[in-house]
């Protein structure tokens, strides 16, 4: 079978992360072909295989709209070119005309997040706001466009169900716990030195990029709470990202959360680390003791996994999501409540007990998600559109 997959959307986060995963696993299959379109960012990490090839587009650095009309022109092109049998559109937006059975990777909550369009009219970001509903009306045209649309979880899958009226199969992402805690190199000498001072600190961890939908903001507040509450512990808040301009992916505004380190005075109790490589990433959970997340949208959240294998005892935000992934490896507090935040953290503290349960069924957690299988039950998917007569019709319009 000859598979193209389709990934230019996926240059950062969870996308680029999803692809890194998938594509040495796809090459491992000797009865499989794979193109791949997809950027720079993604195709430096690509393994080199006989049956694996890149596509080069140049498109990557276009605005939505423009890529997106190019690729309604020129990926079929690419497609037939290549012989495919199935294509794998693996950022939310499909192809109106395949000329192949076509599976949809749907994993963008915030075209489905009434609080994501809330949290952008507060904050006066409209521009954004206009985009986000743009592409969430052509991510509900692509699922009924795709033969097969796949979400990372089944809480999100039924959020799609809903949204759009159309069949949507949950597909859990998967994780290798080996080859996430695989020594490799250290992490930079710079990175090391902020951890060090943090030694004698209770360090939580947020690994994210900058963006709205997760909840910087309320989680800050709960670090000034959590400082007032025990003034006798020190707190710190580690993030794999900066606040400031220009230091993280998108449009989104670090002007607020940057505000609110000065207001609180909690500049030195949070550690802005930037951006850690992926392969480095589970040095910094290693290093910490208490995973939170705030987000209040999300589909699968790939950092749950990494922190349960690392055995961290989590606190999140409670979103049907977050419970499905960590499945009674996490306390869960009301994701606008800095407050509920406070009161989870200290919970947690004040309960040695509390934080080796919660390890203790992370890490069975964490074996529980796999690649492989990710990979052979997609596949299992594909082939059944190929020679069906969804194939065959998809082929016949092509």
């Amino acid at each position: 079978m000859r598979l193209f997959i389709h990934a230019l959307g996926a240059s950062a986060g969870g996308g680029l992360t999803y692809l890194r995963n998938i594509v040495p696993h796809l090459a491992a299959q000797p009865d499989i072909e794979v193109s791949v379109l997809a950027g720079k960012s993604a195709g430096a990490a690509f393994p080199s295989a006989s049956n694996l090839q890149l596509q080069a587009s140049g498109m990557e650095e276009r605005g939505p709209l423009s890529r997106f009309l190019w690729e309604q022109r020129e990926i079929p092109k690419l497609i037939r070119r290549t012989g495919a049998d199935v294509l794998l559109s693996a950022g939310n937006f499909a192809l109106w005309n395949s000329p192949v059975p076509q599976i949809l990777l749907s994993r963008n909550s915030l075209y489905t997040s009434a609080d994501f369009s809330r949290d952008l009219r507060r904050r006066g970001d409209y521009r954004l706001w206009a985009d986000t509903r743009l592409k969430g009306f052509l991510a509900r045209k692509s699922i009924h466009r795709a033969q097969l649309t796949v979400a990372p979880s089944e809480a999100f899958a039924r959020e799609l169900r809903a949204w759009s009226g159309h069949d949507v199969v949950a597909l859990h992402h998967g994780f290798d716990r080996e080859f996430f805690l695989q020594d490799g190199m250290a992490l930079p000498l710079s990175i090391m030195e902020k951890l060090k001072k943090t030694e004698s600190a209770v360090r939580l961890l947020f690994v994210s990029h900058y963006n709205y939908y997760r909840n910087f903001e309320t989680l800050l507040r709960a670090v000034a709470l959590l400082k007032e509450r025990r003034p006798s512990s020190k707190i710190r808040l580690v993030l794999t990202c900066e606040l400031a301009p220009g230091t993280n992916p998108g449009s989104y505004r670090t002007s607020e959360a940057s505000a609110l380190l000065r207001e609180l005075q909690i500049a030195e109790d949070v550690v802005q680390l930037g951006t850690i490589p992926y392969p480095l990433l589970h040095h910094v959970y290693r290093s910490c003791d208490i995973y939170v997340t705030p987000a209040y949208t999300e589909t699968f959240a790939h950092p749950l996994v990494e922190a349960m294998a690392c055995g961290l005892p989590i606190v999140a935000s409670d979103l049907a999501v977050h419970r499905e992934i960590t499945d009674g490896a996490a306390l869960f507090f009301e994701r606008f409540s800095s407050a509920d935040i406070a009161n989870k953290v200290t919970r947690l503290l004040d309960s040695p007990s509390l934080q080796s349960d919660l390890r203790e069924k992370g890490l069975r957690r964490a074996g529980s998600f796999s690649w492989k299988d990710h990979v052979e039950r997609l596949l299992e998917r594909a082939r059944s559109l190929v020679g069906n007569d969804v194939g065959k019709a998809a082929r016949d319009r092509g």
